[in-house]
């Protein structure tokens, strides 16, 4: 099987890649659309045009700041699986994988200490600690925060993404800088809310010096990436995730 995948030059030499949807022909998520078995089955070839023998590791996402450490994968399926929202291992042969559709999937290596992670920060799981806690797991393994090269991978952009002022505040003081004003609908204020910009940020905070971001609207990029918020906007009644993936070899 075929897929068009994006790699980046900072995570060069580890396995990995941001697959995208395919003009819609691909559909990663077991909460999307289609047959668990056909979602199984694409998701375990993407594992292996990642990593050829490779067994994928990825978890039950459920917009939390929780890590599993991997050392064995297990059966991918529709339940059963570990719930978190990043992994990390340092166990060669495993793929790891984060499945998104607007939030933002983070691929993590160390090649020195050959420990690698994948992170799904929405906004709510990098305002509670996401980034944070996947560098720390990380740590536990062996790696050292100079030497992470982080990448984030598509995600909804500041300008297709439009909030309330009650999601404004839920961030910190600190974060204004992230929200542009929007024009109101029915004299409620609005902003734009810059995720992969808060998301960047975090991973500076956190003491990472090598980190990039391909710069991939989900929303806006129609026949490349699933979104969320433009099946929301549609009234679909189910949305698509793509997925992005990364190993040891």
């Amino acid at each position: 099987m075929t897929f068009p995948i994006e790699t980046h030059p900072l995570l060069g030499g580890v396995p990995h890649g941001f697959f995208g949807s395919n003009g819609g022909a691909h559909q990663f998520g077991f909460g999307g659309p289609g047959d668990g078995a056909d979602v199984r089955a694409l998701r375990a070839a993407a594992a292996q045009a990642i990593l050829p023998g490779g067994r994928l590791a990825a978890p039950h996402q459920v917009h939390s700041p929780d890590v599993v450490t991997v050392t064995q994968a297990w059966d991918d399926a529709a339940e059963g699986r570990p719930v978190a929202d990043a992994v990390v291992t340092a166990t060669p042969g495993i793929v790891l994988g984060i499945v998104t559709a607007d939030c933002g999937p983070i691929l993590f290596a160390d090649r020195q200490a050959g420990v690698i992670g994948a992170a799904h920060a929405g906004w709510r799981g990098a305002v509670d600690g996401v980034v944070e806690n996947t560098i720390a797991a990380m740590e536990a393994l062996g790696a050292r925060r100079g030497d992470i090269a982080a990448v984030l991978g598509p995600t909804i952009a500041q300008p297709s993404y439009e909030v309330d002022a009650p999601f404004r505040a839920r961030f910190p003081a600190d974060a204004e800088r992230f929200f542009a004003p929007a024009p109101e609908r029915a004299g409620a204020a609005r902003w734009q809310f810059d995720l992969p910009g808060f998301i960047m940020a975090q991973l500076s905070a956190a003491g990472l010096s090598k980190i990039a971001d391909i710069g991939r609207d989900t929303f806006s990029h129609v026949a490349r990436y699933h979104s969320h918020r433009r099946a929301t906007q549609a009234g679909e009644a189910n949305y698509g995730r793509q997925i992005s993936m990364i190993a040891l070899p």
